[in-house]
This record gives structure tokens, C-alpha cells and sequence, in this order.
């Protein structure tokens, strides 16, 4: 029976803009949260990469779709199928028997119960036996090498694709949290208003992204550290005639403006919250930027100066919330009180 009962663990970072899995303590899977299905008969075409490339280009007999929407799960039959084809680019072709799965997914910690059974019942259908859920500001914790179990007050912001975690972590809890669905999807979002508005040219949403990841800054003053110019190319909203606009990092900054406020104060939000023991905890530690929203240019600099306390982007931001799931997963029994 052995031979047929093969069990394989892999860990999950289930995201609105990228799916990351962990298995054997190694990323084997870091893919956008894209799939292509045939509109006629409802099968995958594609997913990760390959779906993305076709995102926005698709024939009418293609439909290609992000699953979630703002951390949450907005089409079931989709996100199972997305599941199911990155789980395959794990154990790839060279086994008889597809395995059964143990899985560590991380969830926002705003998720209702309904939001959490969904993410369970995919992963179930998907192929997961045992399915374990955790926080994703508690797994990113864990990621960047906390002591989650310390008597000690620690903040993390997690800033990904549809929401922002903030969570203060001590004694293996979550002592105050706010998640609040504002993030990097708001950000190209604000990008592609601005360009139609500004510059009156049209823009995709994956050209808004580029625009987002080559000049896109939370300052207006970034220094040594400024991009250059990116040359945006697109139809003219009116006429439909070819535009060519060099946009420069300044601009891209007060485009942005509201919705990192909108950042700032939910962190303000969760800093009232905070006991004063662990708020002296807090300032002295700093505070921890996770998720690919980390990455926006100046954005440290800004907290930290509209907070007063200083703010730290982590090594390697994009993939703590995984790393700090593979962590759980070899770690069950010891961080099972963290689990759902």
C-alpha cells in the first residue's frame, strides 16, 4: 500500500498577483495568479507565465482571469483550476501516481470564515488531504526570522497585490491587525487613471504595471536613487492615433499620493490599537515592510518620516510570506497553535 499512499508537502503563498510554493525547503514554483481557459468548454489553457503573456491579447475563444481579487478567492472554478496547474509544475511527469498533498496556504488575516473555507475547499479539490491555513503577516514573521513566540512586540506591513496586511505579533498572536483591501493592484490601478487623465493615452493594466515597477516611487524627492524617464506607448483616447510619452518618477509619485496615505493611516489605525508596552517594543525594533508593495521607491523613507518610527524593507520582500509557510510546514507541531 505504501507504494500507492506517496505524500508530498508544499508550502503556499496564494496571492492576488503571484502564487509562490515551497517544496524540500526550495521555491519550485513562482508564477503570476493567471489562467487561461477555453470560453467554450471551461478547460485550462495555460496558467502562471504563459497565461500572463496572453493577459489583456486573448482571442474570443480564450478567457484568461486572476482568480482573486482584493486577497480574496472571486472565482472559485478558476482559482481551483490555477491551483491544480501549478501544483503539477511541482511534481512534473515523472511519477506514476499524482501524490496526495499536505499544504501550508497563507490568507490574509482580514479573511472571513467564508473567505478561509473558500481557500480550503480549493486547496482540497486541488488535490490538499490535510490543508493548514495561516495569517499571512504572522507567516511573513516567521520569514524574515522572527521570534514570533517572544514576549515582544513586533509590526509587520505586508503589502501585496489586493490588500495590506499590518499585524503587532507577540507571544505566537496576532495582538492587533488591520487589513484593509488597498494595494498594489490600487497603485497600476492609479496609474492607468492618471495616464488617461494627464496624458490622454490609453494603457493596459500590464503596461501600467511597467510603469509602476520603472519609475513608480512614493516621493517626489528620491535622489541618487531616481529612475529615468519611461517611455509609455499607446493610443490617443480621442483620435486613436499612436502617442509616445516619456513619464518621469515625480509625476508617478503625486499619481500615487492618496492611496499610500491610505497606507499610512491604516498603519496609524493599528498603532492605536497597540498596547504601550508593545508600542515601546515597536519603536524600538522598527517596523517590518514586506510583499511586492516593499519595493516602491521611497516608500520606507516616507513611513518612517510620517510615523516617526523607522521602517524596515526586508530582505528579499517579495517572498517572506512563502519562506515563513515552508517554515510552518516543517514545523507543524510546533506552530500549529498559529494554524487555521
Amino acid at each position: 500500500m505504501g507504494f500507492f499512499s506517496f505524500t508530498q508537502e508544499i508550502a503556499m503563498d496564494l496571492g492576488t498577483a503571484n502564487t509562490v510554493i515551497i517544496s524540500d525547503d526550495e521555491i519550485v514554483v513562482d508564477e503570476p495568479s493567471v489562467v487561461a481557459l477555453d470560453r467554450r468548454t471551461d478547460k485550462m489553457i495555460a496558467v502562471g507565465n504563459t497565461a500572463k503573456m496572453m493577459y489583456e491579447k486573448e482571442q474570443p475563444h480564450i478567457r484568461t482571469i486572476r482568480p482573486l481579487r482584493d486577497g480574496v478567492i472571486a472565482d472559485f472554478s478558476a482559482c481551483e483550476q490555477m491551483m491544480r496547474g501549478l501544483i503539477k509544475m511541482v511534481h512534473t511527469g515523472h511519477r506514476l501516481f499524482s501524490p496526495s498533498l499536505r499544504m501550508v496556504i497563507g490568507v490574509p488575516s482580514g479573511s472571513t470564515e467564508v473567505e478561509l473555507r473558500a481557500v480550503r475547499d480549493s486547496a482540497e479539490h486541488a488535490g490538499g488531504r490535510d490543508v493548514y491555513l495561516i495569517f499571512e503577516p504572522m507567516a511573513a514573521a516567521v520569514g524574515i526570522g522572527l521570534d514570533v513566540e517572544a514576549p515582544e512586540g513586533n509590526m509587520i506591513v505586508d503589502i501585496g497585490g489586493g490588500t495590506t496586511e499590518i499585524a503587532v505579533i507577540s507571544l505566537g498572536g496576532i495582538v492587533a491587525n488591520n487589513s484593509i483591501k488597498v494595494a498594489g493592484d490600487d497603485l497600476t490601478a492609479d496609474i492607468q487613471e492618471y495616464m488617461g487623465r494627464q496624458h490622454n493615452v490609453r494603457v493596459s493594466e500590464r503596461m501600467a504595471e511597467r510603469i509602476k515597477i520603472s519609475v513608480g516611487s512614493a516621493l517626489t524627492d528620491l535622489g541618487d536613487e531616481a529612475p529615468e524617464d519611461f517611455i509609455v506607448v499607446g493610443p490617443n483616447k480621442i483620435t486613436a492615433l499612436p502617442m509616445e510619452v516619456a513619464v518621469c518618477y515625480q509625476e508617478i509619485a503625486h499619481c500615487l499620493d492618496h492611496t499610500v496615505a491610505r497606507i499610512e493611516s491604516a498603519v496609524l489605525n493599528a498603532l492605536e490599537q497597540t498596547p504601550p508596552e508593545l508600542y515601546a517594543d515597536i519603536v524600538r525594533n522598527g517596523i517590518y515592510l514586506t510583499g511586492g508593495g516593499a519595493l516602491l521607491r521611497g516608500l520606507a523613507r516616507r513611513l518612517s518620516d510620517k510615523i516617526k518610527i523607522q521602517f524596515h524593507v526586508a530582505d528579499d520582500p517579495l517572498h517572506c510570506v512563502a519562506k515563513g509557510t515552508g517554515i510552518a510546514l516543517q514545523n507543524v507541531d510546533r506552530f500549529m497553535f498559529l494554524m487555521r
